[in-house]
């Protein structure tokens, strides 16, 4: 007997681009395929698309909306019969949808009861045009002649090597008056990436012997000696231990697992040290939720391309992750999302109660395992705006004044703490103090982007602020807002992250600060020339939801225009800079933001192979695409979701 899983009832959705003489049009279709006739209910559905709140509608009106949530009603009387199907047609979107993760990605009914029933909701279709879905990691098959002997990524700064052995089974690892965490880590390592695979074995097991001595390499450099019965790793610190470690790896897994492309060698030196201090990658938990086993694959992920930074990006609109012992309505009510709660069902969530939240416990063990990896995880708690969960959670610090709305970009109203409030210091700063005790990082991201320009406009408090500082707009209240944050962090040994819109109204101390520049490619060179440290992260080759092409059929974002690995490879963070502007540099940072991602194989074929060109290009002063493409099919990805399976 076959599974009772589908009840009958399905939500399909339609684009059709404008035209000559034809207006774009978004179609929701609702199959009634039961034996019961449906009347008195609404559909409530979302995903990143936005329904404009001038749009024209037919066949049913917006009876409720949040951002990407709407709720929509039939007229009244409206009965859906069995095998009928009910049509909306949406004539006005906030953005055009460019590809089919931008539509609805889950529906339901909302009946006269209030209760909810969901909706099997299938992905948006091109009029015209409903196959070839593409998602999973993109297959980067290896050649039969690949320009290089050995596999690695990023590639190493001197590569002179020759030989040929048998591909080797494991290594031994032996460790001198060094190397001992090195050893745990990349046993550790390993073990998480390639379970069952035995990179790491005793001697009596066959493993390769490997010493691990002290030597020259600053900080995270190292080198690899070969000869036919051992390698030996030099390095100053166990984190160049570590990485000469997984460069050794990559080479015995490409060995193995291409035995006629790739060697292991028996002579020759490998020289490395990264070009770059910053590595990093940006990850929103904010707008999905990644559980504590994801978050560490994926920091393994980090380290196995020798990435040395996690920016933790923890709060949004959408969601608060981090518990806070003082303000425990944070999580209580920002870390879950559900019809009738207080943050509605967003970007494709369903009714029922979804979220969580990281425990300190679990961010304890996050960050012990990262510091073993090499990664630094930099927190950010995205402040003034992008705050409508926090202040759903904590309402008293609005200003009780305020008494008409503004609307943030992504559509959420009044979502910004307001910096005349003095409460909201004291709570920031509560909040600051329970997470420093969690994050040894040097580095606290604090947010400041996209505080829309009209922001508190119909708050007397701020209004009083703006006639005392003489000043007009949102933006120099910010600065005021972050001026006082970044002295607070200061205070506490803290150097102060935030993103590029921290530099407007007055900026912020340039001596202890770093911006994270991701509005235009040209945009981190001019914070660079004003003297912010600065870390490339543009939207427009960095930003890691973004598709891949323009294809209809990838999946994605499309605000930025798209990044194909080429694009992300091939892209210079310090193109045309001054010597002066390029002291500057701090770093490069993919940025991995998670609206699109409802599907975990969306995740795959976004973030890789792309996050290791961005890796390659924070490491190596050799760069080669054709080599890259050769080599990064060997490199792991979260979820093993490979395009076509």
């Amino acid at each position: 007997m076959v599974a009772d899983w589908y009840d009958g009832l399905t939500l399909a959705s339609e684009w059709r681009p404008a035209g000559e003489g034809v207006a774009a049009r978004y179609r929701l279709m609702l199959t009634n395929d039961t034996g019961e006739t449906l009347r008195d209910f609404r559909l409530g559905f979302s995903g990143p698309a936005r329904v404009s709140d001038d749009a024209e509608i037919s066949g049913a009106k917006v009876v409720a909306q949040l951002s990407n949530f709407c709720e929509l009603a039939p007229q009244r009387g409206f009965t859906l019969a069995p095998g009928a199907r009910w049509t909306i047609d949406i004539l006005k979107l906030d953005y055009p949808i460019r590809h089919w993760t931008d539509g609805a990605t889950t529906g339901f009914l909302i009946l006269a009861d209030s209760t909810t029933r969901s909706l099997r909701t299938v992905p948006t279709a091109l009029e015209g045009s409903d196959t070839g879905r593409r998602k999973g990691t993109a297959i980067f098959p290896v050649p039969e002649h690949p320009p290089v002997p050995v596999s690695i990524v990023p590639w190493p700064n001197d590569v002179a090597v020759s030989g040929r052995r048998t591909a080797l089974s494991g290594l031994a690892l032996v460790p001198s008056v060094v190397g001992k965490a090195a050893s745990a880590a990349f046993a550790k390592l390993t073990e998480r990436l390639f379970p069952g695979e035995g990179l790491v074995r005793p001697a009596h097991e066959g493993g390769f012997p490997v010493d691990l001595v002290a030597g020259p390499g600053g900080k995270e450099g190292y080198s690899i000696a070969f000869t036919a019965e051992r390698a030996r790793i030099t390095g100053e610190t166990e984190t160049g231990l570590l990485y000469g470690l997984i460069t050794l790896g990559q080479i015995l897994r490409g060995a193995r697992l291409h035995l006629r492309q790739f060697s292991f060698p028996t002579s020759g030196r490998i020289e490395d040290a990264p070009e770059m201090a910053w590595r990093g990658c940006h990850l929103d938990v904010a707008r999905r939720y990644y559980a504590k086993d994801e978050v560490e694959r994926f920091i393994a992920i980090l380290a196995w391309n020798k990435l040395n930074v996690l920016h933790w990006h923890l709060s949004d609109d959408e969601a608060w992750r981090v518990e806070i012992d003082a303000y425990p309505q944070l999580t209580g009510k920002g870390a879950w999302r559900g019809y009738g709660m207080a943050v509605p069902p967003l970007l494709g969530s369903g009714p029922e109660r979804t979220g969580g939240y990281y425990s300190k416990a679990d961010i304890r063990d996050i960050v012990a395992l990262a510091t073993e990896f090499g990664v630094d995880v930099v927190p950010e708690i995205d402040v003034p705006g992008h705050c409508y969960a926090m202040l759903q959670a904590i309402p008293a610090l609005r200003d009780p004044g305020e008494n008409a709305p503004y609307h943030s970009i992504q559509s959420f109203p009044n979502n910004c703490l307001n910096p005349a409030v003095e409460a909201t210091y004291g709570a920031i700063e509560t909040i600051l103090t329970e997470m420093l005790e969690l994050f040894p990082s040097r580095y606290f991201h604090v947010g400041a982007d996209e505080v829309p320009e009209d922001a508190w406009h119909a708050s007397p408090a701020a209004n009083k602020l703006r006639e005392k500082l003489g000043v007009t707009g949102a933006a120099p209240l910010q600065a005021q807002f972050l001026q006082r944050l970044q002295a607070f962090l200061t205070a506490n040994g803290r150097i102060t992250g935030a993103w590029e819109e921290a530099s407007h109204g007055g900026g912020i101390d340039k001596a202890n600060c770093y911006l994270v520049g991701w509005r235009t490619t040209e945009g981190s060179q001019q914070l660079a020339a004003a003297g912010y440290e600065v870390v490339v992260a543009p939207g427009q080759a960095y930003y890691l939801d973004m598709a891949n092409s323009e294809d209809w059929h990838e999946c994605g974002a499309a605000w930025a225009g798209w990044s194909s690995p080429e694009k992300a490879y091939t892209f210079e963070p310090a193109a045309g800079w001054s010597a002066a502007e390029r002291a500057n540099l701090l770093g490069v940072q993919a940025c991995i933001w998670s609206e699109p991602m409802t599907d975990r194989a969306v995740f795959d074929r976004l973030v890789f192979p792309r996050l290791s060109a961005v890796a390659e290009t924070g490491w190596s002063r050799n760069r080669d695409f054709a080599r890259f493409t050769a080599l990064v099919g060997l490199m792991p990805n979260l979820y093993g979701r490979y395009e076509g399976l």
